[in-house]
């Protein structure tokens, strides 16, 4: 029997590769930039202890600052992007650790700057505040200064950005694990031969028609993962405890609370999120009743969760016809945001195919002076063409922020990161069932966005209620063993899945392979960004000339206000229940929909 094999990099075709010598042409001219750090780092020391004596050294050393980070940024997403072309290749891998440890080492050097402008008296900056250059930085000082209950002296900030990157070794070790030494076995792949197990592959085998090939696909993942766990309960606990320790040592209530402060963002934002998806799970276990009776299983696990339910309609998407989907849904936001996507097609900045090695998942990244590059592994599935746009949309949103903004305005906050890219989503979901007559493709669709809801609303709420319980386990003192988070994980899983489920035991080891847990409250995001989506794909299909300006704007805005404002802006007040709501609501129409024309 013939075991298909993943390709190497050097197999894959270039055009399919993204184009990273808009960085770098070379590795030898990353090397060069290299050796500068010392050099442009050294001369802040000049600017040490005389902030407060003129609003004129203090501008200086905020676009000093401003500028070493650019350049330090730029030989980051170089190395990093580059790394994760082939997570094994250990000449990347020592460029990203060499310029991650100097990165580090910046932040300590720099790091008596916030102290520094947080000690100036009141008086002084209202005074600078005059000098009109000056006033451009007014808002960057007043979130410096937000800082000043939660700053420590000088001696011990530079202490705690030398630990800084030590903070970072249980994700590093994580990430390691989980995308260059982890080796899955080979499984069935639904055609009568068998594969070598991948995480991209996974998603693709979890929905195949064959209940067997799933149950294997899932086996072999929790079966692998399982044989690391208490390496892995071992990771996250210090990656949970790190940020106990630095909310206590800033003085925060909680971590939960240092992690929203940065954003202005209010405890009851995250627990009426939870609050609400709660309040409304029977929806959702009303759509987990429907699969169960639409698969005609007796016992629906968790791993039939994904199989669509239109089980006759086989699609495959080639790349050119994702392609074509991805600039045709997107039409209604206008010609200025559709010329920008053509770039990302025309000058390489996706990374598309699966490779050995390669960074499992998909993500945007770069920075203010690069290309928002995209990284996929595109594996021909109509969720690969829902990813494909979903990171546009990430990368859109930093283009338009990056060529608006100034640097220190231009980096938008993660709390709104999520909402670009899933409103693409919603407008490709329109887009496919506005232009198809295919009945089982329509129902195809309906069961994709409820999936969606599923995926971005009710399972990431879930992985929020998962990840505040583990916080508020470590605040009290209660070792994180392997027991305690797979307890705590399976009777959450339960509680959202609800009673239609009868869960495989081995889903309690969930947690040991979701790298949102090693992010410090990333994942509550995800909804609030999904039901903020919901809210604004609408008013853009409005035909509202003026909701689509205001949405452009958006995407304009960078980090030039808390992000709670710069989505009021739109309409949308994330400070309410309203937009949860909403979402809700469009979920129990679709699940309507859906339950109708089957």
């Amino acid at each position: 029997m013939t075991v298909k094999k993943q390709a190497n990099r050097e197999e894959l075709p270039v055009k399919m590769t993204w184009d990273l010598t808009r960085i770098y042409t070379s590795d030898e001219a990353w090397e060069e930039d290299f050796k500068k750090i010392d050099e442009i780092i050294r001369p802040f020391q000049d600017f040490k202890g005389k902030l407060k004596t003129s609003s004129t050294i203090l501008i200086e050393c905020l676009k000093a600052s401003d500028e070493t980070k650019r350049f330090m940024e730029k030989l980051y997403t170089y190395a990093n992007l580059k790394s994760d072309e082939d997570k094994g290749n250990s000449h990347y891998q020592a460029m990203l650790d060499k310029i991650t440890s100097q990165y580090f080492n910046m932040k300590a050097a720099l790091s008596w700057i916030h102290p520094e402008i947080i000690a100036i008296d009141d008086d002084i900056i209202s005074e600078f505040l005059k000098d009109r250059e000056h006033k451009f930085y007014q808002f960057v000082l007043e979130k410096l200064r937000r800082n000043k209950p939660h700053t420590l002296s000088e001696s011990e900030e530079r202490i705690l950005a030398m630990l800084a990157e030590i903070s970072n070794v249980p994700y590093k070790t994580f990430s390691m694990l989980n995308n260059a030494d982890i080796r899955f076995p080979e499984v069935p792949d639904g055609e009568g031969g068998m594969v070598e197990m991948s995480h991209a592959l996974y998603s693709k085998l979890r929905e195949n028609k064959d209940r067997v090939v799933r149950k294997k696909a899932f086996d072999a993942m929790y079966d692998t993962y399982g044989g690391f766990k208490n390496t892995l309960s071992a990771t996250i606990d210090g990656a949970v405890k790190s940020g106990v320790i630095n909310s206590r040592i800033r003085n925060h209530a909680s971590a939960l609370q240092a992690n929203l402060f940065p954003d202005n963002i209010e405890k009851s934002v995250y627990e009426n999120l939870i609050r609400v998806v709660e309040e409304n799970l029977s929806l959702f276990h009303r759509y987990v009743d429907l699969r169960k009776r639409i698969l005609k299983l007796d016992d629906l696990d968790m791993y039939d969760l994904y199989v669509p339910l239109v089980k006759e309609l086989d699609i495959k998407v080639s790349w050119e016809q994702a392609c074509e989907w991805a600039g045709a849904c997107i039409k209604p936001l206008g010609p200025e945001y559709e010329s920008v996507l053509n770039r990302a097609f025309s000058e390489r900045w996706i990374d598309i195919l699966e490779c050995r090695g390669k960074r499992s998942g998909a993500y945007s990244g770069g920075c203010y002076d690069t290309n928002p590059y995209i990284l996929l592994n595109y594996n021909e599935t109509l969720d690969s063409v829902f990813t494909l746009v979903h990171e546009l949309g990430h990368s859109m949103h930093s283009y338009f922020s990056n060529s608006t903004q100034e640097y220190c305005y231009s980096d938008y906050s993660i709390f709104v990161a999520e909402v670009a890219s899933t409103t693409n989503e919603f407008l490709l979901t329109e887009y496919l069932l506005k232009t198809t007559n295919d009945h089982r493709f329509t129902l195809y669709l309906l069961n994709h966005l409820c999936d969606g809801f599923k995926g971005t609303v009710f399972r990431q709420v879930q992985f929020a209620e998962f990840e505040k319980a583990i916080y508020e386990k470590a605040e009290a003192n209660i070792p994180l063993t392997v027991d305690e988070l797979n307890r705590t994980y399976y009777a959450i899983n339960k509680k959202y899945y609800g009673p239609a489920i009868t869960a495989d035991k081995k889903i309690e080891l969930e947690w040991a392979c979701i790298p949102h847990f090693y992010y410090n409250f990333y994942v509550y995001k995800y909804a609030t960004g999904f039901s903020a989506a919901a809210c604004l794909s609408a008013d853009i299909l409005s035909g509202d000339q003026k909701k689509v300006a205001a949405y452009i704007e958006f995407l304009k805005s960078g980090s030039s206000k808390y992000p709670l404002e710069i989505l009021k802006d739109t309409g949308v007040d994330l400070t309410t229940t309203a937009p949860i709501l909403q979402g809700l609501k469009k979920f129990e129409q679709t699940l309507d929909e859906l339950e109708e024309l089957l």
